[in-house]
C-alpha cells in the first residue's frame, strides 16, 4: 500500500511520520478547528464551503487564520495531488500552534492537511436503515467545528454499545439537536423537518435542503423528541455518510421500520448529484 502524505506546517511528510510541537495548544488544551470533506470524481465537494465554514469556526473560537480560502485551497489540492488516491476524504485542521506557556496562542498557528482513502458504509444501512440513540448532551459552541469531541466520543461508545450508528445530541428543553458527526432530519406528512439553531450548519444538509426546495415544504424548527412518534420518516446527513435512512431511536420504530419514500427520493437525488461532478 502507498504511503499517504500529510500537509504540516509548509512541509509535506509522510503520514506515519508527521507530528506536531508537545506544547501545540491544539494537544495541550484542545484549542483548534477543524473541517472534513470528501472528493467525487476525485473533486473535492464543496470545497469553498468548507474553507468557508473553516474560517466561520475559527472566528468562532477567537483563532486567528491566517491563510486566504485561495491558499488553503491550493495546498489542499496539492496535497491531493501527492496521493493520488480515486477518491479521497480531506481533514483539514487547525491548531493554536506552539505555546510557551501552554496556554497563550502564539501568532501563528498550525496548519494540518490529513487525506485517506474513501470507504464505504455497508448498503445494508442504506437500503434497510439504521438505528441511532439518544444522548442528553451537546456541543460546545455548537456552529464551530471545534477539536472539542469529548461529548462525541461517549456519545459513540454509548450508541456502540447499543448497536447503533450514531447518537443524536437532546437538550435540556428536549430538542433533537444533531447527530455526533451528523445532521438530522425528519418527515412528517409533506413537511421536510430540521433543526436550525444550536446545530452546525453541515453542508451535505446545506445541498439537501437545496435539492428538497422544489418538492418538500421544508421547514426549520426545533424537533422534539415527543415528534418522533409521529413523524413518517427520518435520516441524517454527514459528508461521509451522504444520506442515511433512519429506522429506529433508541426503542421507538420509526412508521414500518423501513426507509421511506421521500428519504429515498432525496438519496436518488443527492446521488445524481454528486455523479455528475467533474
Amino acid at each position: 500500500m502507498a504511503q499517504v502524505i500529510s500537509y504540516v506546517n509548509g512541509k509535506y511528510v509522510i503520514s506515519d511520520q508527521a507530528s506536531l510541537p508537545i506544547n501545540d495548544l491544539g494537544i495541550v488544551r484542545g484549542y483548534g478547528v477543524f473541517d472534513y470533506l470528501r472528493t467525487y470524481n476525485g473533486i473535492p465537494f464543496k470545497l469553498q464551503e468548507h474553507i468557508q465554514r473553516l474560517q466561520k469556526s475559527a472566528e468562532l473560537i477567537g483563532l486567528n487564520l491566517p491563510w486566504s480560502t485561495q491558499e488553503i485551497e491550493a495546498l489542499i489540492q496539492e496535497t491531493l495531488k501527492r496521493n493520488n488516491l480515486p477518491e479521497a476524504n480531506i481533514r483539514i485542521v487547525v491548531t493554536g500552534g506552539a505555546s510557551d506557556d501552554f496556554i497563550t496562542p502564539p501568532e501563528q498557528p498550525s496548519l494540518v492537511i490529513l487525506v485517506s482513502p474513501v470507504s464505504q458504509y455497508q448498503v445494508q444501512y442504506y437500503e434497510q436503515g439504521v438505528k441511532l440513540i439518544t444522548v442528553q448532551m451537546e456541543r460546545f459552541i455548537p456552529q464551530a467545528k471545534t477539536l472539542n469531541y469529548i461529548s462525541a466520543i461517549i456519545a459513540l461508545q454509548q450508541s456502540k454499545r447499543a448497536n447503533a450508528i450514531d447518537a443524536l445530541y437532546v437538550n435540556q428543553q428536549s430538542h433533537v439537536l444533531e447527530g455526533t458527526t451528523t445532521n438530522f432530519f425528519i418527515v412528517r406528512d409533506s413537511q421536510l423537518i430540521t433543526p436550525k439553531e444550536n446545530v452546525l450548519y453541515g453542508i451535505t444538509r446545506n445541498v439537501v435542503l437545496e435539492l428538497a426546495k422544489n418538492r418538500f415544504e421544508i421547514v426549520e424548527q426545533p424537533i422534539y423528541y415527543s415528534d418522533l412518534n409521529s413523524c413518517d420518516e427520518a435520516f441524517i446527513t454527514s459528508s461521509n455518510k451522504e444520506i442515511m435512512p433512519v429506522v429506529q431511536i433508541d426503542d421507538l420504530q420509526i412508521s414500518n421500520g423501513k426507509p421511506g419514500e421521500k428519504t429515498q427520493i432525496l438519496m436518488q437525488l443527492f446521488k445524481n448529484y454528486t455523479s455528475c461532478l467533474s
